[in-house]
């Protein structure tokens, strides 16, 4: 039977024998990490901002029902119209009603992953609307009918002779390995589909509820096209992007640069809060913001793990998680890659199915030490494999928890152990490797270290006996 899981352990076998890709890809994060550590170091107190920065979406969380209902109003007092999907498939008939409405042919669409976790775009094509993507990665992942790597970087694990050749493919461009001049390819196809577009249909970085305004942040401008130029500007965005105030985002915007990119600010950052106004000179005759649920609110209900809700989407706990690094966002099978999508993606998508993720990780905390809003991931990932087995763990699988946990916590029992365990790997050290190995599932991939000779305990009676200098 195909489930998430058995799919994970295929891809992720096969993703960790390339061992040219993985070299790449840990020498690029690598890259990442050196320019963020220079551009946190310009701040008076880098730890001071991960707090403030953390107790803004702390509040925009735990106030969500009312912060809410001030964006919307204020949204509205300026012509705009806020829908509310419930769920994903709300969320789809809502959009695809607005277009209908407008016999829209044409979509042009600025990177938003709230998008790919509905599957907006099978659903806009399947109703015959010609879709594009104007963010350069997300544009080359389209052409070549895959999803996201990353969700920050959408196309960081294709080199430039690749990007060349599905260029050439389906453009029908010449070969090249200059970046501008692929660029540049891009560019000159993009340039005619924002101006064909009927509606353009974004996501949100944040909402600030005293405005009542969207802000939106990206490099390449293309974003700020595609809400402009159509007649008619869709934003789809989570109910956990809400700020509470305008000047909230001096901090939020300066954080998501620096985690995401190591930029102290990204190039583009724009706030939209209704459609054209009389005597501006340019953007939509019609602006539209669906607020989407999608089991975040259950998440919210959840006083242990709702900071989860907190995440800005800048992607720096992928960037330093050692499994991302070695497995690749392919392999994770689902919308949010890394730690944090390990940590919601069983919230959105079922525990139960996608329990695996929380147990794809190696605990090192290296995400939780890296996250501008302070998001406890390394102890959620351990809190979704506890409620997994509490929710329906097998017998087996209690029975084994509980005898760990009877083992760990008596020290009498634990030394006594430390015997069976060398008796054990005796006994298994002929079974290595064969048919009748119980531990080759683990063997396969990893070395199953012997047991010390002297055990830590007994060393450390021996050195209390040793006199003193």
């Amino acid at each position: 039977m195909t489930t998430p899981s058995t799919i994970f352990q295929s891809d992720t076998k096969e993703s960790t024998v390339d061992f040219d890709h993985r070299r790449w890809m840990q020498g690029a994060l690598r890259g990442y990490e050196n320019t963020r550590s220079g551009t946190e170091a310009t701040f008076g107190d880098f730890e001071a901002a991960r707090k403030t920065a953390a107790a803004i979406k702390w509040d925009g969380i735990e106030h969500l029902d009312r912060h809410l209902a001030q964006f919307a109003d204020n949204l509205e007092r300026r012509g705009g119209k806020v829908h509310w999907a419930g769920n994903g498939k709300e969320a789809v008939e809502i959009i695809l009603g607005l277009c209908r409405e407008k016999e829209a042919k044409k979509i042009i669409k600025s990177k938003c992953m709230t998008t790919e976790e509905i599957h907006l775009n099978p659903a806009l094509e399947q109703e015959g609307l010609e879709v594009v993507e104007s963010d350069l990665g997300e544009f080359i992942v389209q052409l070549r009918a895959e999803e996201p790597f990353h969700f920050v970087f959408p196309a960081m694990h294709l080199k430039r002779d690749r990007i060349s050749s599905v260029f050439q493919e389906k453009l029908g461009t010449e070969p090249s390995d200059d970046p501008e001049e692929l660029t540049m390819i891009a560019r000159e196809v993009m340039r005619r589909k924002y101006c064909e577009a009927d509606i353009g249909i974004s996501g949100a970085n944040f909402a600030v509820a005293d405005t009542g305004m969207i802000s939106i942040t990206e490099n390449e401008g293309n974003a700020r096209l595609t809400t402009s130029l159509p007649k008619v500007h869709i934003a789809l965005m989570g109910i956990e992007k809400m700020v509470p105030k305008l000047e909230d985002l001096s901090v939020m915007l300066q954080m998501l640069g620096t985690a995401g990119t190591g930029q102290w600010l990204t190039a583009y950052n724009s706030m939209i809060g209704g459609p054209r106004q009389p005597g501006e000179v340019d953007g939509p005759e019609e602006f539209h913001v669906v607020l989407l649920d999608n089991h975040r609110t259950a998440l919210l209900a959840d006083p242990e793990q709702r900071d989860a809700l907190r995440c800005i989407r800048c992607g720096a706990c992928l960037n330093v998680c050692p499994i991302f690094k070695n497995i690749g966002g392919h392999s994770y099978g689902t919308t949010y890659q890394g730690p944090i999508g390990s940590v919601i993606t069983p919230h959105l998508r079922g525990l139960q199915s996608w329990k695996h993720l929380s147990y794809s990780s190696s605990l090192c905390g290296a995400c939780t030490a890296t996250c501008p809003v302070k998001i406890d991931l390394h102890h959620h990932l351990m809190r979704n494999r506890r409620d997994s087995v509490v929710e329906k763990g097998g017998k087996q699988e209690r029975w084994m928890f509980r005898q760990f946990s009877n083992l760990m916590s008596n020290p009498r029992l634990y030394r006594r152990s430390e015997g069976l365990m060398r008796v054990g790997a005796w006994l298994w050290k002929p079974l290595k490797g064969t048919k009748l190995d119980p531990l080759k599932a683990w063997t396969e991939t990893r070395d199953l270290p012997s047991p010390a000779r002297k055990s830590f305990h007994k060393q450390w009676k021996a050195r209390a006996k040793e006199p003193t200098r």
